[in-house]
C-alpha cells in the first residue's frame, strides 16, 4: 500500500505493507484545504504531479512485482504509471463517478436526475464546465503520458476508458441512473470500514425518556469547516435534543462552544452511535450518508465540496432527508432538523433504501474484479 504518511497506522492495523509517497506530494500539498476553485484545485492536486506520482508507482512495480494496481480515481499518475509499466489498473471512486456518464449530472453540480429536455441541457452544460475545467490542465497530462511513453489524449476524462476497471465504490441504488454505462465500470458497493481513530464509545446520554438524539458528524478532510458547525451547534441547541458531535482529524474541538446537551468528541464509530439517535448532521460525506441510510436515519445534509454536492442531490431525491447549503442561517437548520424528526416519510424510505444498499455490501465484486486482473498481469509477466 502506498498511501500519504497520515496512512501508516491505518494501512499497517490491516497488515499491509506500508510505503510512501517519494516524489509525490504528501499532506496538506496533497489536498489542499481550500476546495473554491475546481479548475485551480484539480490542476494542483490531479495534474501538477502526475508524473511524480507515476514515477512512484513505476518504482514500486519494478521494486515488488506487481499483477495489478488500484488506485483512487484522482492519482491519474498512478493510472499512467501502471501503464507504462504494462500491468492493468482499476480506478476506485469511493463515491459517485468522477467520469461524466449520459443522463447523469456531474459529481460537482448538485444536480438531481434530469426528467425534462430543460434538465438535460442543464446537466449537459455542467458536463461541459466540468470537462472544459479538466482539459485545461490536460496538456500536463498528456506530456506526463509522453514523457513515460504512452499517446496523448484527446481529453482528460478519457483517462478512465483507459483503465481496465472503474470500480464505483456506491450503491447503484443510491446512484442517479445512466443512459448507458462504458463496459470498464462496474458498481461494487460502498466501503464503510471504521477508521483507527474513531475510538471507543460510551454512550453520554442522560436518563431524559424520549428525549429525540443527533449525531453531528464533521467532514474528516479539512475544508475551514469551524464556522459551519459552529452554526449547526447553534441551531441545535434551540431544540430541545441531545446530540453527539464527532470533530474528526481537522477541528479543533477547542475552537467551539457548545452547551451541556451537545457533547463534543474527536471520534466516535458512527454505527455505535447510529443505533441511539434519531437524525444525523453532517457535510455529506459517502460515509457518513451510507452509514445514515443503512440505520434507517433521516439525514440534513450540508455540502461544503468534494462529492458532498453530489451525495446531497441524491440524498434529497431519493427522499432519505434534505439539504441545505453551507451558508444556511441556524433557523433554518434548525426547521429542517424538527421536520426530520417529525415527519416519518423520511425514516421509512431510508429502511428501504437502506436494505439494498445492505444487501450490495454483502456481495460487493470488489476482490472479485481485482482477482481477475491480477490473473491478467500474472499471464503478463509470465510471457515476459
Amino acid at each position: 500500500m502506498i498511501a500519504d504518511p497520515a496512512m501508516r497506522t491505518e494501512v499497517e492495523a490491516a497488515d499491509f505493507e506500508f510505503v510512501t509517497w517519494r516524489r509525490a506530494p504528501k499532506g496538506e500539498a496533497a489536498d489542499p484545504v481550500d476546495v473554491s476553485d475546481l479548475r485551480d484545485r484539480m490542476r494542483r492536486v490531479v495534474f501538477e504531479p502526475c508524473s511524480a506520482y507515476a514515477a512512484d508507482i513505476r518504482d514500486e512495480i519494478g521494486r515488488v512485482p506487481t499483477d495489478a494496481v488500484l488506485g483512487l480515481d484522482l492519482l491519474f499518475g498512478a493510472a499512467v504509471g501502471a501503464q507504462a509499466c504494462g500491468v492493468p489498473f482499476a480506478f476506485l471512486s469511493p463515491h459517485v463517478s468522477i467520469r461524466s456518464l449520459p443522463g447523469i449530472p456531474p459529481a460537482t453540480s448538485g444536480l438531481g436526475q434530469p426528467k425534462t429536455p430543460e434538465e438535460r441541457a442543464a446537466v449537459a452544460a455542467a458536463s461541459a464546465a466540468l470537462a472544459a475545467a479538466m482539459n485545461a490542465s490536460l496538456p500536463i497530462l498528456n506530456k506526463a503520458r509522453v514523457d513515460f511513453g504512452l499517446p496523448v489524449l484527446p481529453g482528460a476524462m478519457d483517462l478512465f476508458d483507459q483503465a481496465d476497471r472503474v470500480l464505483l465504490a456506491v450503491s447503484q441504488a443510491f446512484d442517479f441512473e445512466a443512459d448507458s454505462l462504458p463496459g470498464s465500470f462496474r458498481y461494487i458497493g460502498p466501503l464503510l470500514d471504521v477508521p483507527s481513530w474513531s475510538g471507543s464509545w460510551q454512550a453520554p446520554w442522560s436518563a431524559r425518556a424520549g428525549c429525540p438524539r443527533a449525531l453531528i458528524a464533521c467532514s474528516t478532510g479539512a475544508q475551514g469547516q469551524r464556522d459551519l458547525f459552529q452554526r449547526v451547534i447553534n441551531a441545535v441547541s434551540a431544540i430541545d435534543i441531545e446530540a453527539v458531535f464527532t470533530a474528526g482529524p481537522n477541528l479543533d474541538m477547542a475552537d467551539l462552544r457548545a452547551p451541556r446537551n451537545i457533547h463534543l468528541v474527536r471520534g466516535a464509530p458512527h454505527d455505535s452511535v447510529m443505533k441511539d439517535v434519531s437524525v444525523v448532521i453532517s457535510q455529506g460525506g459517502h460515509g457518513t450518508v451510507t452509514r445514515s441510510i443503512i440505520n434507517a436515519l433521516p439525514q440534513l445534509v450540508l455540502p461544503m465540496g468534494r462529492d458532498q454536492s453530489a451525495n446531497a442531490a441524491r440524498v434529497e431525491a431519493k427522499g432519505v432527508g434534505l439539504r441545505l447549503g453551507p451558508t444556511a442561517s441556524e433557523s433554518e437548520i434548525t426547521a429542517a432538523i424538527k421536520q426530520l424528526i417529525a415527519e416519518p416519510q423520511f425514516k421509512i424510505a431510508a429502511r428501504k433504501l437502506g436494505g439494498i444498499i445492505n444487501a450490495d455490501i454483502d456481495t460487493s465484486p470488489l476482490v472479485h474484479e481485482m482477482e481477475i486482473l491480477a490473473a491478467i498481469g500474472r499471464r503478463r509477466r509470465s510471457r515476459s
